[in-house]
């Protein structure tokens, strides 16, 4: 991909003229913010950014970013952005979706994005409910969560999405926060340095419709004891005082104390690339008795799939030539109706 000075462009270049219709106090401002400071210090030229969305308040997103842009239509977001990937590989793609529009009716195109590894990024507004249709629980919504649909409480069991990326062979899988703003600012340059699908789950508050449903990751007295903090290479430690960590115990992940039930030297460090410990550490989302993990909870670097598609389209025309339309056209091969 071709790179331009990170000089040449500010955040003021990336800011539309349209005006943000999303609720006042809405979560989606501050990831649209950080969007907007994060490509100007990526090194790409503007026009080689392109942005797909979906359907939901999340898919506005095109609008208020001055780049290329698609507002598709619900759940086909990955479809379109593969094919606009696959016409035009130099593009910076970003799939912008939401809890409702990525895993329900646009679950299966969600995991076949991620089983190939096409070379673009996903950011998932994940707020727990269906705001742009007016509350309705969705896919990740709690088991109890009371809605207009599910008056007496939701009797499903949710979507866990980062499990639900692992299981489908998602190369690169992070979680972050709207109201972590530095963590999320990284999380997005780390989405788009790598090579494939990357995928990042971002806690977005809903105060119209499901205010405060990560109340207790994002409230300064709380956080430090219900955020876990993934970093590479380092123990896997939380809490106010940094005194409880991650160990296994027979192959499962307990929340030990240091320094009373169990030493430093027993805590888990932190392997993005040990998908095992990966999957563990996505089991313990709204998991009663453990914190949340955020960052960058597995990451595996192999060939994108359009890479592998070009090098095969490549060997055939040394192998056959360049071929000839209007004679594939004319081979005879034809069936008789």
């Amino acid at each position: 991909m071709s790179q331009v000075s990170e000089s040449t462009l500010t955040r003021k270049d990336f800011i539309s003229d349209q005006d943000v219709r999303w609720c006042p106090g809405c979560g989606d401002y501050a990831i649209l913010a950080q969007v907007q400071k994060v490509f100007p210090d990526l090194g790409i030229p503007k026009e080689n950014f392109l942005i797909v969305s979906g359907i939901g308040c999340s898919s506005r997103f095109p609008y208020y970013m001055d780049t290329f842009g698609f507002h598709s239509i619900h759940g086909r977001a990955t479809a379109l952005a593969t094919g606009a990937k696959m016409a035009n590989p130099d593009l910076s793609v970003w799939v912008v979706t939401g809890d409702g529009d990525a895993m329900s009716i646009g679950g299966n195109h969600f995991i076949h994005i991620l089983r190939r590894n096409l070379d673009i990024n996903i950011l998932l507004f994940n707020n727990e409910v269906y705001g742009l249709t007016k509350g309705q629980y969705s896919p990740t919504s709690s088991q109890g969560h009371i809605s207009k649909s599910t008056p007496l409480g939701s009797v499903d069991y949710p979507f866990n999405p980062p499990q639900l990326a692992l299981g489908a062979g998602g190369t690169f899988i992070a979680r972050g926060i709207d109201r972590e703003l530095k963590h999320l600012n990284q999380l997005l340059k780390e989405a788009h340095n790598h090579s494939g699908t990357s995928f990042l789950e971002i806690y977005q508050n809903c105060w119209v419709y499901n205010d405060g449903a990560f109340a207790n990751l994002t409230e300064k007295e709380l956080k430090m004891e219900t955020q876990l903090i993934l970093e590479q290479g380092m123990p896997m430690i939380f809490g106010k005082d940094k005194d409880k960590g991650m160990r296994l115990v027979k192959g499962n992940l307990e929340v030990g104390m240091i320094g009373k039930d169990c030493k430093m030297e027993d805590i888990l460090v932190h392997d993005e690339k040990n998908k095992i410990h990966g999957l563990m550490l996505s089991e313990l989302t709204h998991k009663d008795g453990f914190p949340t993990p955020i960052g960058i909870i597995y990451r595996e670097e192999k060939p994108p799939y359009e890479e592998l598609l070009l090098n095969q389209i490549q060997k055939a025309i040394q192998i056959q030539g360049e071929g000839n339309l209007d004679s594939l056209f004319q081979n005879g091969h034809t069936w008789k109706v």
